[in-house]
């Protein structure tokens, strides 16, 4: 019951003096705001752009053809071939066909849930009266598109028979077929296009319309004004007459499997049975998973790095509230004489005191969070709309945790710093205590 009483009058301490108890918490306000704001927009971007590499493929092993070290171990080349223009050609007795990626697949099929195989084959210009419309023409299997993610306004994606026999169907952006067709979507369906590419005229049918997204971050890494246009994997092999050959594939693994172990097997698999006697060229397996999680720590060690820095503050805060319980003890030496000669104990006067200093770094904890969840959010609206959506949109949520944290801080702070100045009244003569003008 006592622990109750102090802290109304603690509360009634802090009405009547309002100025000096605002200007002893400011302290423990720009510490406690400084760290739920730093923790919220750095939990905002942390989610915004683990989202957006996820779209590089979070769950996906890439198979590569690379360039073999030479005799000192040294690696002519870093990285994949298919990444590096300084490698040796390859060439078609290097690439991986279609039965050696099914075999891959089979052999691993309890941990793999699919393989992508996508070709392209350049960008080409569809004529439009006097302009040019650029598209970069993609072969895809059927996984592939779906991996794409493309959000279908019309039409369909790719039939088996499409695959199969190699047709020439095409899947258009809703931003290709504005400029070229200047048609609606389901009028668009069925309609043939004609496509120049390397100084070669290439017709297909319109099977699908796609929504372009000028967000997603694979357009945005590009750097190009084209959009793409699908077509069957083996369509795009027959159109520049050429093998089905990969320089790489991409292995869709099942969530919870271990990435790393997966992708070594994989590695040494390909290349016991189907490199083993290629003096040139092997194949590499990497992923996106290890990656991402990497970049994941380094985004939240930044922000707690921040987030102590931050809570430096609060440390100076707590200076200020120490100096101001002491200057408060030293104002109310009388009450607490008078106290004691009315039978209290050194510990309730501890107590009073140390709740004091709760109740003021609490209420300022408080504020703190009131406020730091403000600036916050409108840090989080603010780098939204300057990235005008790209690259992952940035949602603002209240981090309940770090919220939480820091009260818990801000009352221990007061403990702390509370304690001496407490202990300091509880020890007081008081005769002497009594006597003080």
């Amino acid at each position: 019951m006592l622990f109750f009483e102090n802290i109304f009058l603690a509360l009634n301490g802090l009405r009547a003096n309002k100025i000096r108890s605002l200007l002893t918490m400011l302290g423990i306000i720009i510490g406690i705001a400084s760290v739920i704001a730093i923790t919220s927009v750095g939990n905002a971007l942390t989610s915004s752009t683990m989202s957006s590499m996820s779209d590089l493929g979070a769950t996906q092993i890439t198979l590569g053809v690379q360039q073999r070290s030479d005799e000192k171990g040294n690696e002519d080349t870093e990285g994949l071939v298919f990444m590096d223009n300084r490698s040796r050609n390859v060439k078609e007795e290097d690439m991986m066909d279609e039965d050696m990626v099914r075999d891959i697949f089979d052999t691993f099929s309890d941990r793999l849930k699919e393989y992508r195989l996508t070709n392209s084959i350049g960008e080409g210009i569809i004529k439009s009266g006097s302009k040019d419309v650029k598209v970069n023409i993609t072969g895809n299997n059927n996984e592939a598109m779906e991996g794409a993610d493309v959000k279908m306004l019309s039409g369909r994606l790719f039939t088996v028979k499409d695959q199969e026999e190699g047709k020439k169907v095409a899947v258009l952006s809703d931003k290709v077929v504005d400029e070229v067709l200047k048609t609606g979507y389901e009028d668009a369906l069925g309609k043939e296009i004609t496509v120049i590419l390397n100084g070669e005229f290439h017709h297909f049918t319109v099977v699908g319309v796609y929504e372009f997204d000028d967000t997603r971050l694979s357009y945005a890494l590009s750097g190009s004004d084209a959009t793409e246009m699908y077509i069957p994997i083996r369509t795009s092999f027959m159109e520049v007459h050429k093998k089905e050959l990969y320089q790489s594939i991409v292995l869709e693994f099942t969530p919870g499997t271990d990435s790393d172990a997966l992708l070594g097997e994989i590695q040494d698999y390909a290349n016991d049975r189907y490199y083993r006697n290629n003096r040139n060229f092997n194949v590499k397996a990497f992923s996106n998973a290890s990656l991402l999680q990497e970049l994941e720590k380094s985004l939240q060690a930044m922000s707690l790095g921040i987030s102590v820095v931050a809570a430096i503050s609060l440390l100076v805060g707590g200076i200020g509230v120490m100096n101001i319980m002491l200057v408060s003890i030293q104002e109310r030496t009388k009450e607490i004489g008078t106290r004691k000669a009315l039978g209290a104990t050194n510990s309730s006067i501890r107590m009073q005191f140390i709740v004091e200093a709760i109740v003021l770094c609490t209420v300022g904890g408080l504020i703190g969070v009131i406020v730091g969840v403000g600036m916050g959010y409108l840090a989080t609206v603010i780098m939204s709309n300057m990235s005008g959506g790209g690259g992952g949109a940035i949602d603002f949520d209240i981090p309940y945790n770090g919220i939480i944290v820091a009260l818990i801080f801000s009352a221990s702070v007061g403990i702390f710093f509370g304690y001496y100045p407490a202990n300091k009244a509880a020890k007081m003569n008081p005769i002497d205590a009594l006597r003080y003008e």
